[in-house]
Formats: structure tokens, sequence, C-alpha cells
């Protein structure tokens, strides 16, 4: 128990009233002009981050990045947006590449001015132009002029159009048609105006033609200060947009950028920007990208010229802060951004994260600081870390009065309990870490606390039991970590060595015991004290585990297989499927990156590209990918992604004959029981939607028969819709005896039996998974049948404490309705709506009591 570390202050916005922030937020979209939407976007997007609601946060930076206006925003919130997908990409694109979709374009980012383009359109640079036919458009050559001006420069003569060269601005029109001594000659001396002979030259045929392509980059660079000397405007115009589209890389925007502040060119300081902000976080360890980026005085130059903003230095800080949090870099950034906070929104939460880089470099009174100013800005969970800060300097007794005051003063949350066990022991610290996971069922810490003090008393199995509670929905390598400790301790090496290959699979790099030893080293350690496995086994096992539905057995499972086999895809992909199941998608975005790395051929490769596809959005994409495979060879894998991307596209009746046409060819394909058992049950699935009930059961016991326990269910379904609810409850009872993790399946038997025995089996649900939301939105309509309309309400709001659910605030809101609470409907409408803005119930029921209010 000594050794549990303690959990840190979270440095996102952590709000007790989530849903009133965002519907509060999106109350101000409805009002804001187009120009503000990207801000409010942004400030979504904070709340969504803290809340841990990864898909979201992404949805509301493309909104920001939808609604931009300004270059400047564009190009933050583009970079944001790959660096945020830095692990989806399918190729390692150089910084200045476009994926082909225009909201991640850097040269999209480059156009001033609202497009209203959408999330996944197509980029306008991906299509093929004709360049004779843009020349012809930005060049003119049509006209011939006489020359009837010389301009001499160090004994050099350059012959000009007088009216041209007047055309460029005001002040050489008055020079060559005003008062000026100049209007009356036709030899001018130039030599003192800081302009070459071939600089004059560039600037005469610009006069002529308006172009720049034949010119270098230092005559260009030429122009833009003659320009701005003798207030050109369209020609400065026309050297920013050249000198833009020139920087590459970071070493070109190095050069640049100088000149580009020195001359006040927008565009070109954006590009430069653009590319530290594409190559981020290693551009932030090049001393003078740092220095301009990260100093006061850098802000200050950026900010003249329009490219300092509250969303640059956000970004800027949250990657600093993800790289080290203790850096210094992670400080200077964060004093930037507080330099840019106007909102009490965006200044509650820089101070709290300065309160949070300040806790970890150990600066306890200045931490301290930092979280009280936070709180004052309205930033409730600030006063965790001031009590984080008192305990840190050693007044345990002062941080436990302010945890204390916290619970008393404001809505009860679990993060509240959790802090305030952190400085009370026995009984009571006890009674705190319950009334946490009551309140808040995914904090791992008092799991973790509870089992550690089983342990210490020798209560292994009953500390196994406790960690498991939490492993059964939320899966970590802290959790895992300690059960293994806890199986270390039964030398049960079997069962550790199972974790520990978990775990690893989650996080390669996972260091343990207090980090100080590599994962991996005890993984050998260990491995001389168990039985080793042939391939045989090994299969034999994977088969055991996925029958039971043991994904974390089955994940050890695989990582077995990989070590004597570390180059096969299949194995790769195998793993990625476990962790979805799991819900760790970054580690399976991870893995089905090593299969599409891996995979032996190109039909192969085809598939994992499209499964890559398919889970970062790309439907039609990753139908294509299924489609090129398909055409090198048919395979089961190629069939089966072509099937089930487009059941999620379509589900009209040809669609559906086209799904079963291409699960049956998939079938004839070479494949293992793991797989077919999968594609036999997605074709019973589609079978039941068309009717065919017959045809569905077939596939269900077909599937069963080579172990696929999760065919159960769709028998299950089946007799349910041929009128027979004791079959249908008894072969989900089947389901439950197999499967090690059944939340789902005590959810699934609820629809077949009466009231009382769906009530305990939707607990036992929530007990076992409490993030599933359907237990609660039945029991609440159950209660609101039984007219206990409070109770009601209560029920659903236990579980949006904790997750930002659309199902549960769309029925929410609802319920506030049938009482006449419109304020309240409005408020969980709004927040709905954030979630998912298009959710038609939704969006009518708001309009709905809008109008009523």
């Amino acid at each position: 128990m000594a050794k549990l570390s303690e959990p840190p202050i979270s440095p996102h916005l952590k709000l007790v009233d989530y849903v009133e922030t965002l519907a509060s937020i999106f109350g101000e979209l409805e009002r804001a002009p187009e120009e503000a939407k990207a801000g409010l976007y942004l400030e979504q997007c904070f709340v969504f981050r803290g809340l841990g609601e990864t898909k979201l946060l992404r949805r509301s930076l493309r909104s920001a990045r939808q609604h931009a206006c300004r270059v400047h925003e564009k190009i933050v919130f583009s970079a944001w947006l790959r660096y945020e997908k830095r692990e989806e990409d399918l190729d390692d694109m150089s910084l200045m590449t476009c994926n082909g979709r225009a909201l991640e374009c850097p040269k999209a980012a480059l156009i001033d001015g609202y497009s209203p383009i959408t999330v996944f359109d197509p980029c306008p640079c991906r299509e093929p132009l004709d360049n004779r036919e843009m020349a012809s458009e930005e060049c003119s050559t049509s006209s011939v002029t006489r020359d009837d001006v010389v301009f001499c420069i160090d004994e050099e003569e350059v012959f000009c159009n007088r009216e041209n060269i007047a055309a460029l601005s005001s002040p050489f029109h008055a020079m060559l048609f005003g008062s000026f001594t100049e209007s009356q000659r036709t030899k001018i001396g130039f030599s003192h105006n800081g302009i070459s002979v071939q600089g004059m030259r560039a600037v005469d045929e610009f006069s002529k033609t308006g172009c720049l392509e034949p010119f270098p980059p230092e005559v260009v660079l030429e122009l833009l200060t003659f320009a701005n000397k003798f207030c050109c405007e369209k020609m400065k115009s026309a050297c920013d947009k050249c000198l833009a589209a020139l920087v590459r890389n970071v070493n070109d925007a190095v050069i640049f950028i100088e000149y580009g502040l020195e001359e006040n060119a927008e565009l070109l300081v954006a590009s430069c920007l653009q590319v530290f902000l594409r190559d981020i976080p290693r551009s932030l360890h090049h001393p003078q990208v740092a220095s301009l980026l990260c100093k006061s005085e850098g802000r200050k130059r950026l900010a003249m010229i329009g490219h300092s903003s509250f969303a640059l230095y956000s970004f800027l800080s949250q990657v600093a802060m993800e790289d080290d949090m203790k850096s210094d870099t992670a400080v200077q950034l964060l004093e930037r951004l507080r330099e840019c906070a106007t909102s009490h929104r965006q200044k509650a939460l820089v101070l709290h994260q300065l309160g949070c880089v300040m806790l970890e470099r150990q600066q306890y009174r200045e931490a301290q600081n930092w979280f009280e100013d936070a709180a004052e800005a309205g930033h409730v969970y600030s006063l965790a870390g001031v009590a984080r800060a008192k305990f840190k300097r050693g007044h345990t007794h002062s941080a436990y009065l302010e945890a204390n005051n916290l619970i008393s003063r404001y809505k009860r949350a679990g993060w509240m309990y959790q802090e305030r066990s952190l400085y009370c022991c026995g009984k009571e610290k006890m009674a705190d870490l319950n009334s946490a996971t009551e309140l808040d069922p995914t904090l791992s810490y008092p799991y973790r606390f509870r089992a550690a003090v089983l342990m210490d008393e020798n209560k292994i199995r009953p500390a196994i039991a406790e960690i498991n509670r939490i492993l059964g929905f939320k899966v970590s390598p802290d959790c895992l970590e300690l059960r293994a400790w806890f199986c270390l301790a039964l030398e049960d090496h079997d069962g550790a060595l199972r974790d520990i290959r978990a775990l690893l699979t989650l996080d390669p790099n996972f260091l343990m015991y207090s980090g100080r030893v590599p994962a991996d080293q005890l993984l050998r350690l260990l491995s001389q004290y168990v039985e080793q496995w042939t391939k045989a086994d090994c299969w034999m096992q994977l088969y055991d585990r996925w029958s039971c539905v043991d994904d974390i057995g089955s994940l050890a499972v695989v990582h077995q297989m990989l070590e004597n086999d570390p180059g096969k895809g299949l194995l790769r992909f195998r793993q990625s499927l476990l962790l979805l199941r799991l819900n760790c998608p970054k580690a399976a975005m991870r893995s089905l990156r090593l299969a599409r790395k891996h995979a032996s051929h190109e039909h192969e490769r085809l598939v994992y590209e499209g499964w890559i596809l398919y889970d970062t959005g790309h439907r039609e994409e990753a139908l294509k990918k299924a489609e090129e495979s398909i055409a090198i060879q048919r395979s089961f894998e190629a069939f089966f992604l072509k099937a089930y991307a487009l059941a999620d596209t379509s589900l009209d009746p040809a669609s559906s004959a086209n799904v079963i046409e291409l699960l049956e060819d998939a079938l004839k394909c070479p494949s293992d029981g793991l797989r077919k058992g999968q594609a036999l049950n997605n074709l019973g699935s589609v079978y039941v939607d068309c009717g065919k009930l017959d045809l569905a059961a077939d596939c269900y016991v077909s599937a069963l028969n080579i172990r696929h326990t999760r065919a159960h269910q769709g028998l299950a379904r089946v007799f349910y819709l041929k009128n027979d609810r004791k079959a249908a409850y008894e072969e989900m009872t089947k389901l439950i005896e197999k499967a090690r993790n059944n939340a789902s399946a005590y959810e699934k038997r609820s629809e077949y039996c009466e009231r009382d025995m769906a009530k305990a089996d939707l607990s036992m649900a929530t007990q076992l998974d409490p993030l599933r939301t359907y237990p609660y939105r039945y029991r609440a309509a159950v209660l609101m049948d039984d007219h206990r309309e409070n109770e009601a309400i209560a029920e659903l709001s236990k579980a949006i404490a904790f997750k930002p659910d659309l199902q549960l605030l769309h029925l929410r809101a609802a319920f506030h309705e049938s009482l006449g609470e419109m304020e309240a409907a409005i408020r969980d409408c709004r927040a709905a709506l954030s979630v998912d803005p298009n959710h038609a119930d939704t969006v009518e029921l708001y309009n709905r009591v809008s109008c009523r209010k």
C-alpha cells in the first residue's frame, strides 16, 4: 500500500457540472458571429478533453478548423488535427504534404476567409490542374508596352514603363506624374533606395506582367523589402504568396520567418509557423524556433503581425506538457498562453495548468498560488490542486480541510472524495474511497487502494477480486501491473505473465515497480518458471480464451505468439481487434499499423489499410481498399472488410443482399475458426434484419459449433423474434455461464424476462460495467412509469455525472419537458447536441422546448 502512487492532478478542465458548461458554449455558438465560432469550438474541445472523450474532442477541433476564418486560425487547427491523428495516417508524409482532406491540407490553410468545407471533403489541391493555364491567369503578357523612363542604379540603366511603375503605388504615381522633378525626367537616379539592378529589372517585369515566377528567392525577398518601402501592396502580396510557397521544411522556415517578421509579410510568417507546428514536438527542440515561440519578445513579434493567439499557445503548451511536464519549455509556453487568455474559461485553464506543471516540478508554493488563482477564476477542480500542494508542503490537516470544504460547498463528485481520502486514514479513508467509486466508478485509484489494503492484510484472492472489478470494464497498465504482483504473491506465474504481456501490448515501454523495472525484463525472468508453449499450444490456448470471451487472456496469448513470429501481420491484426474490444483505440491503431507494416502480400496490406481508414471514419475509402484487395486476390479478410464497411454505410434491402453475398464469399475462402465464427455471426445478424430467421439460426448454430460463444446472443434474438422468450432467456444464460466478460450478456438477457428479473440482470450489468448506459435508461423509464419523476431523473444523472452520453442526456431532457421544466430541458438538449449536433430526435425536442419556453 505504501508503494501505491497517488492519483495525479489532471492538467485538463475538470468541471463540477460539465453539462451546464457544454450547454452554455452551445448557446453562445448559436448567437456568435462566424468569426467567433472557432474559439468557442476550441473551448468545447477543452471540456471533452477533460472528460477523456477523444472522438468528441477531435470533432470539436474539426469544427474549429471548419469555422476558422483567418489564416492564422486555419494553420493552428490544421496542425493540431494532424498532431492528434499522428498515429492514424497511412504514410509518414512530409511536413507540407496534403493527405487529401481539405481540413488538414497545409495549402488550404493558407487561404484567407471562411469556407464551409465539410469534414471529409477531398482537398481541391489534389485535383489535376494545367500549370500553363494557371500561369496565364496569374501573369499577363498580352499587351506590349513602350519603355519611356530609365532608372539609373550604380551606373547601370534599367528601362521601364512610366505608367506601369506609377501603377504600383501612390508614392510612385506621385513621383512620376505629380509635382516632383522626376515627373519631368526620362532618367531617374535610384542608387540609394535599397534596390539592386537585378531587383529593379524584376520590379519592371512585375509591373508589366504581375508575375514573379522567373525570379529566385533572394530577388523576391529584395522585392518584398522594396514593396514595403514604396507601399506597393499588390507586389507585396505577390511576394508574400511566392515566398510562402517556397517554405518546405524547418530550416527554410527558420530562415524565412525572420524576413517575414521584419517585412510584415503575414502569409510568409503563416507558412513558416505552419511548418513549425506540423513538425511538433521536434521543432520545439530547435533553439531558434523555441526562442521565437517560448519567449515573451517572440510572442510580441508574432502578435504584431497577427500570429499570436490563445489557440496557438494552447496547442504548443499541450504538446510541451505531453513531451515533458517538468520542462522549462512547458512553463514558458504556459506563461505565453496566460498572456493570450481573455475569457474566464481560458484564464481558469491556463492557471490550472501552470499549477500542475509546478506541482510536477515540486515547486509546491508556486503550484498552490497558481491553483488558488485558477479556483478564483472559476475552476473548482483547482481546489484539489490547492489541497495537494498543501499536502506536499507537509500541511496534511490544512489539505484535509481544503478537500472537506470542497465537498461541503459544491455538488458532490467522485474526485472530491478521492482527494479527501489522501489526507485521512482508517475507516474514514475507506468510506471516502467507497463514496468516490459510487459517484464515479471510472476512477481507478479507489480500486487499487482497496486491493492494496487487502494485499497488506494477506487477503490476496479478495485483492485480485477487487482489482478485477475495474479491469472488467476499464483496462489500464497500472491495474494490470497490480494484479500481476498479486498473482506473484500467489505464485501464479501464468497469471502474472498474462497480465505483464497484456500491459506490454498496451504500452511496450512500460516500467514496473514505480518506474524502476522494465516490464519486458520481468517477463523474461518469469518465463523461466512456466511451461513453454509450442505454436500449436498457442493456437489451442487462443481458441480457449477466445471462446470464453477472455479478451485479456487472448491478448496475452497473441503477445506470446508474436514473440516467436514478430513479423506476422495477421497476428497484429488479431491483436488490434482484441484491443478495440477492450476499448483501447490508441493501442489498437498501433497494432493495426504494425499489421500493415508486416503484411507479407499486397492484398493483405490493402486490407489493413482499409481497416485503418474504416476505424478513422473514412468508410468509402475503406470500401475501395477492400475492392482493390479482392481484385488482386479473393481472400476472407478482404470480403469481410467490404461486407463490414458496406453494412455500416447502408441498410437498404439491396445492400443487405450484397452484404450476404460478400460474407458467403468470405466463408468460401481459407481462414481459421475464430474469424469464420465472426463471419457466421455477422451473416446471422444480416439474415435477422432481413426477416430470414431460419437461415439466421443456421448461421448462429454453425458459429457455436466452432466455439464462437457470442453467437448465443444472436440465437437468443432469433428465439425471441419467434415468440419463444423462454428459449431466448436460456440461450443468454448459456452465454453468461461461458463468457468471462459477460456484462453485455446480462444486459441483453434482461430483454427476455419479466420486470423484476430484468431489473436484477441490469443491476448485475451495471455492477460489472457501470459504463453501459442502457441499464440506467431502463431503470429511469420504469421509475417514470411509476410516477417517481425525481428518482428517474436522479438515476440518469448518476450516469451522466461521469459519462457524456447522448441517449442519457436526451432522455433526461425529455423527462424535464414532461415535468414542465423547460430551462433544464433546454440545457440537456444543448449538451446532447454538443455530443451529436445532428441527432434528429434531440433537434426536434430542442426546437419544441425552445418554442414552449
